[in-house]
């Protein structure tokens, strides 16, 4: 007779460890969207080969272009971290990479003014495709339990732009190092028309798709809050419910 043998769900609520949850990018936008959602994440900075990375999918579709690297970021900071300390409780590991497809051409970080400017200049008034892949470790003490890859998409409607405009972000120094040469939270916000699809994914973390994955690793969502969050959201449905 054979037996099923049940994956044990993970709740932070009946151990005192509470989650880490351990972001395996340099990025602030992806750090502030989780602090904005009540996760405070370790950095931890994964740093490998996008190049190699990119040559070795270099025939595959965007989506599994940005989870490859996604992946190899999150697979990164996991060799890493359990080599050295080996942290105790339940651990989860974010892997993020995004991409912009225009016009059927890939667009990663332009880091030079000449090339953003001359991206910017084409993009302007048109549409382009913005993908961010995510992979997820869930760790329990220094077993490695479940992982899970899954891409965001959105279409990104940019403004049309003036040269001066153009020159103006551009000097900014924002768009150099982000993918498209745009952030849809800072300066280049006001360059952005419309947004048709997952807008926390254009940041560069999509919530909902990271909230869904974790819920199929059996992790429940609210968990991961700190308690401060907790105490700040509390007192606000207090004060509203008190009106």
């Amino acid at each position: 007779m054979s037996t099923v043998r049940r994956r044990p769900r993970i709740i932070a609520t009946l151990v005192h460890v509470p989650i880490q949850v351990i972001l395996a990018s340099q990025s602030p936008s992806r750090r502030e969207t989780l602090e904005r959602a009540g996760i405070e994440p370790r950095v931890h900075i994964a740093d490998v080969d996008e190049a190699a990375i990119l040559a070795s999918v270099q025939h595959r579709c965007l989506e599994e272009k940005v989870c490859a690297l996604a992946t190899a970021k999150a697979r990164r900071c996991f060799d890493e971290l359990y080599s050295k300390c080996r942290p105790q409780g339940t651990v989860i590991i974010i892997g993020c990479d995004s991409m912009f497809l225009f016009e059927g051409e890939l667009c990663g970080k332009p880091h030079d003014p000449v090339t953003a400017c001359a991206r910017i200049a084409a993009m302007a008034g048109k549409k382009g495709v913005l993908m961010t892949g995510h992979h997820v470790i869930v760790c329990e003490g220094n077993q490695e339990i479940r992982q899970k890859t899954a891409a965001s998409q959105a279409d990104v409607y940019v403004s049309k732009m003036t040269s001066e405009e153009i020159q103006a972000y551009v000097d900014s120094g924002e768009p150099l190092e982000v993918a498209g040469s745009f952030t849809l939270e800072g300066l280049g916000g006001a360059f952005i028309d419309r947004v048709d699809g997952d807008y926390h994914g254009v940041i560069g973390l999509s919530l909902p798709l990271l909230r869904t994955m974790l819920k199929e690793l059996d992790v429940f969502w609210p968990d991961l809050w700190t308690d401060e969050a907790k105490q700040l959201g509390g007192g606000a449905q207090r004060e509203y419910h008190s009106k």
